[in-house]
């Protein structure tokens, strides 16, 4: 992962709507970067970086909120464990695709700014 200190003083200069937007667009890259086999790589970085994510983002959130963010990130850690049989199995890849399409929305209505 790069430089976690720097993303996390940038992603932190925002407020919790925005971040938890940032959030939301991460998952939809997780969807998006899923469909093509060589983006391994890519993908196992974005679980990471959006597990961060939800941890700096809890103390500032309201309960309703963490609850849903502790799921998901329950759920990354899931994914994130079994990652390589997933990504060889095609039929478990676009489930978890469709699942973090899935989160992407719910993330980017519980941020309000749609």
């Amino acid at each position: 992962m790069r430089n976690l200190s720097a993303i996390q003083k940038r992603y932190m200069r925002d407020e919790l709507p925005v971040r938890l937007g940032g959030l939301a667009a991460n998952l939809a890259r997780i969807k998006s970067f899923s469909e093509h086999i060589e983006h391994l790589d890519v993908v196992k970085n974005l679980l990471e970086e959006s597990k961060f994510f939800i941890e700096w983002n809890i103390p500032d959130a309201k309960l309703e909120i963490q609850t849903e963010l502790v799921q998901l990130q329950i759920q990354l850690a899931l994914w994130e464990y079994k990652w390589e049989t997933i990504w060889a199995n095609p039929v478990q890849r676009d489930d978890i695709t469709e699942q973090a399409n899935d989160w992407s929305k719910r993330i980017l209505k519980i941020s309000g700014l749609l």
